[in-house]
C-alpha cells in the first residue's frame, strides 16, 4: 500500500511535503506518509504550489486542470485531488526509489 496515495472516486489524493528554493525540481523521498518534492521556485505569491501542479503535470502526464490542491496553500504539507489516476498509477510515476 502506498503511504502518500489513497483511492478515491474518479482519482486519488496525493499527499506532499514541497522543500521550496531547492535547486532542482525532484522526488526526494517520503516524508510523514507524504511523498516530499523539492521545487526551485521560492514560496512566495503562491507560485510554488503553482509550480508543484506544473511539475505533477509533467510526472503524471496529465493536464493541470486535473490537480486540485485541496489543503496547504500556505503550508510545506498539502493535500491534492488528482483526477483521472489511481492511487497505483501515482505511485508508479513518483516511487522516490525508481527516480533516484
Amino acid at each position: 500500500m502506498c503511504p502518500y496515495a489513497h483511492d478515491a472516486p474518479d482519482g486519488a489524493t496525493l499527499a506532499v511535503r514541497i522543500h521550496p528554493g531547492a535547486r532542482k525540481n525532484a522526488v526526494t523521498g517520503i516524508h510523514d506518509h507524504a511523498i516530499k518534492i523539492s521545487l526551485t521556485t521560492p514560496p512566495i505569491d503562491g507560485r510554488a504550489n503553482q509550480a508543484l501542479i506544473d511539475f505533477l503535470s509533467n510526472r503524471l502526464h496529465l493536464p493541470k486542470a486535473r490537480i486540485t490542491l485541496l489543503t496547504g496553500q500556505t503550508s510545506r504539507s498539502k493535500l491534492l485531488r488528482i483526477a483521472g489516476k489511481s492511487a497505483a498509477d501515482i505511485q508508479a510515476a513518483l516511487d522516490p526509489t525508481v527516480l533516484a
